[in-house]
């Protein structure tokens, strides 16, 4: 049965929030601060926050360099995951992953399903790994937030978490990069 199991010690990660958006500012961002909300409610850090334009080249930059930066380990988008012109969240972050996590974005499709029904066909929702740090990538409404924060993100950003969650994987993400080359091995 899932679970916290209360012997384990609770971990507070750093996560770093990016709204994705022509039209917002820190002051009227509302799917932002939904986010900063139940993460710190949760007992983590927001290690950034920033709103970039639906721009390639700026979402990318933006997520590369958090990728970078060893004081962030989770990076959440909002916004951009849609059909329209200017939706390019997916395009700019999914070249990044060195893992897609598909199970996120099927688990995200059913819980937007039971809310607002077969309207949850519009997300590209999408989530994935990239320089040992997971990346998520929701919606731009707060309700979508709110959902994929209270029904998957609370619990598998928390190491107390059963049967398995993300935490306890992350000292294991980058470990194909800390292998010593094989001997003879000229790359």
């Amino acid at each position: 049965m899932p679970g916290i199991d209360e012997t384990k010690q609770f971990i507070p990660l750093k996560i770093a929030v990016l709204t994705v958006s022509d039209t917002r500012e820190l002051s009227d961002d509302k799917s932002g601060a939904t986010l900063v909300e139940r993460i710190e409610k949760a007992g983590h850090a927001v290690a950034a926050r920033a709103i970039v334009t639906d721009d390639i080249e700026k979402i990318r930059a933006q997520v590369k360099g958090w990728i970078a930066d060893p004081a962030v380990d989770v990076i959440i988008t909002t916004g951009g995951t849609g059909f329209t012109g200017r939706d390019v969240t997916p395009e700019a972050l999914e070249p990044l992953f060195e893992k897609r996590m598909e199970g996120f974005a099927t688990l995200f499709l059913l819980v937007s399903h039971g809310k607002i029904g077969t309207s949850a066909i519009q997300t590209r929702a999408t989530a994935g790994v990239a320089g040992a740090t997971y990346i998520f990538c929701l919606p731009g409404s707060p309700g979508a937030c709110r959902d994929a924060w209270d029904e998957i993100l609370v619990h598998q950003l928390d190491y107390r978490y059963r049967p398995c969650n993300f935490v306890e994987i992350m000292p294991r993400l980058d470990e194909h990069l800390r292998r010593p080359k094989v001997q003879g091995a000229t790359v």
